[in-house]
């Protein structure tokens, strides 16, 4: 027997003479019909209540508000499946500020900790909690990548915003390493005083794309 299966056969031991469970209410809200302008205003809202600068723009405007935030930046780490025209107004040919995270060339913490900022996009956003999903697709990167920079540009896609946390899950694959984001990293753990980027990006730019 191995060590899983002696764990396993000891706890369904112990359980044995436990009495049935009772069933999970299962009456909450399970779906939304919200429209999609008030879907947008009230992610904004949430987003904006925790601190994040958020643009709402149409696809055309898409890479030149991509531009208008990394401005600043004097680097940035995009993953390796980002769709290469985002970046037509903020990494032309020849712009050195752009660092690629890809499988096989990964960039170490201490280059990640060396850039300003990183640019992903996200699976899917829930807007009841102002919360933005990554699932460490090729347009997301590895999970390092999102929380090392001090700066996070993301980017949501109308088409992946829904109300409600049980709409979400559905589009979500669940063995996948999922980063769940609300604003940027912030604790008042100590003596109630608010600390930003704690455990992640100080900075959180949300450009939410219509038509995408």
């Amino acid at each position: 027997m191995s060590a899983k299966e002696e764990i396993l056969s000891r706890i369904a031991s112990a359980l044995r003479d436990a009495p049935t469970p009772e069933p999970v209410p299962r009456e909450y809200r399970m779906s939304s019909d919200m429209p999609e302008a008030e879907l947008i205003e009230l992610l904004v809202d949430r987003l904006e209540d925790y601190k994040a600068h958020v643009d709402v723009v149409e696809a055309a405007d898409l890479s030149a508000t991509i531009a208008a935030r990394l401005k600043d930046a004097s680097s940035f780490v995009v993953p390796h499946g980002i769709d290469g025209t985002w970046l037509a107004d903020a990494a032309p040919a020849g712009d050195t500020r752009r660092r690629i995270d890809a499988p096989g060339a990964v960039l170490s913490v201490a280059e990640l900790d060396g850039t300003s900022a990183v640019l992903t996009s996200s699976a899917v956003s829930i807007a009841e909690s102002g919360t933005i999903v990554l699932d460490g697709s090729g347009n997301q990167g590895r999970r390092a990548i999102s929380l090392v920079p001090d700066h996070h540009v993301c980017v949501v896609p109308v088409s992946s915003i829904v109300r409600l946390l049980p709409e979400a899950l559905p589009r979500m694959d669940i063995t996948r390493p999922l980063t769940w984001i609300s604003g940027p990293s912030a604790t008042s753990d100590i003596e109630l005083e608010r600390v930003e980027g704690v455990h992640g990006p100080r900075r959180l730019d949300v450009i939410i794309v219509k038509g995408l």
